[in-house]
């Protein structure tokens, strides 16, 4: 199945699995590379030694290409740059649109770029500047989400930019996938499919806990960090939500703490972070601190397993979800399934 996606990064199948923080490692990424889709490695939540030892056991599972998601905020941005163009990372994705300079010098050096944006205003922003396509989410998805649904985001995105557009947000099988080339995506990516596959090395209690979810299991709160954040509904999240505001700032201040503990950053990087944050998303500063609580909640969740301390970050699409199959039978099974609903609707209309 070749789509404007499959030529543009040279993989066999119009699906791509989405840098999840702490759940999108080397085991992950090299498998959906594997199996002929684009999987992207999660850098956000790795210090720059870890990336660079996680982009070289990519390279050692597989010689097919993969991708990188970065943040173009981080205070290390540049060197990581210079890394996947050191290591020949055929992709970098941005979950916030990286600077111009930024995408001139990764498409000087023939690296693909392809920012996660929220609307068309954004889609159009970052392909004036030179991205190669872009991946819409519409608010189905999990994590940070807006609040416009994919099938109504996703051709507002399509009518705004001429460059590849994959769409996220509610994607889970072949029909999602089918309906996505129906509309004029060039694809699909999925987080939550790939999160519960046998690849990912999320705790097998904590995927057995998304497999009990319904289609109301999830919900979007802004206790986490200030910011929209779809996640699984669980005691914590109610907690979280009946929390006081100074409470829970003073809890995400300590995590905050614990997580320049964890990535090794000095004092003064994480305020040059944070002021990086603060000026390209318009955050206040109690939201900014908030923003420090994401990832130590995150890594409780999906590492630890700790669901009674940790978040769990899911999109509503958890509730169609009942197996764990393999990362190759998610892709291939969706691929096939496509093909043949597009195959069925072309004979039926007379295609």
């Amino acid at each position: 199945m070749k789509t404007a996606l499959t030529r543009l990064v040279g993989v066999e199948h119009p699906v791509v699995q989405t840098g999840m923080g702490w759940v999108a490692g080397p085991r992950l990424v090299s498998a959906t590379a594997e199996a002929g889709a684009l999987g992207i490695l999660a850098s956000a939540t790795m210090t720059f030694g870890e990336l660079e030892a996680a982009i070289a056991e990519v390279k050692k599972r597989t010689e097919r290409p993969f991708g990188v998601n970065l943040r173009a905020d981080a205070a290390d941005a540049g060197d990581r740059v210079d890394l996947l163009i050191r290591e020949g990372v055929k992709v970098a994705s941005f979950a916030l649109a990286p600077r111009k300079e930024m995408i001139a010098k990764l498409a000087d050096h023939g690296i693909v770029v392809i920012p996660s944006v929220g609307a068309a205003r954004h889609a159009e922003k970052v392909a004036a500047w030179g991205a190669d396509a872009v991946i819409v989410q519409g608010g189905e998805g999990g994590g940070h989400t807006g609040g416009v649904a994919t099938t109504l985001l996703l051709p507002s995105v399509l009518d705004a930019v001429d460059i590849p557009v994959v769409a996220a947000g509610g994607f889970f099988d072949g029909r999602g996938l089918a309906a996505a080339l129906a509309y004029g995506a060039a694809g699909v990516a999925m987080g939550t499919r790939f999160l519960l596959s046998k690849e990912s090395t999320v705790p097998d209690d904590v995927k057995r806990l998304y497999l009990e979810q319904g289609l109301t299991g999830t919900v979007v709160t802004r206790r986490v960090d200030g910011l929209p954040h779809r996640v699984l509904r669980t005691e914590l999240v109610d907690k979280l939500e009946r929390t006081g505001r100074l409470r829970g700032l003073a809890q995400a201040a300590r995590n905050a703490l614990r997580f320049r503990n964890i990535t090794g950053l000095s004092p003064v990087a994480m305020l040059r972070e944070g002021f990086a944050m603060k000026h390209g998303n318009d955050l206040t500063w109690s939201q900014l601190v908030m923003a420090a609580n994401t990832p130590m909640l995150l890594r409780a969740g999906l590492v630890e397993g700790r669901t009674d301390a940790g978040v769990l970050a899911s999109g509503q699409v958890v509730g169609m979800i009942h197996d764990l199959p393999t990362v190759a039978q998610i892709v291939e099974g969706a691929v096939a399934e496509a093909g043949e609903i597009l195959q069925r609707l072309g004979r039926e209309t007379g295609g």
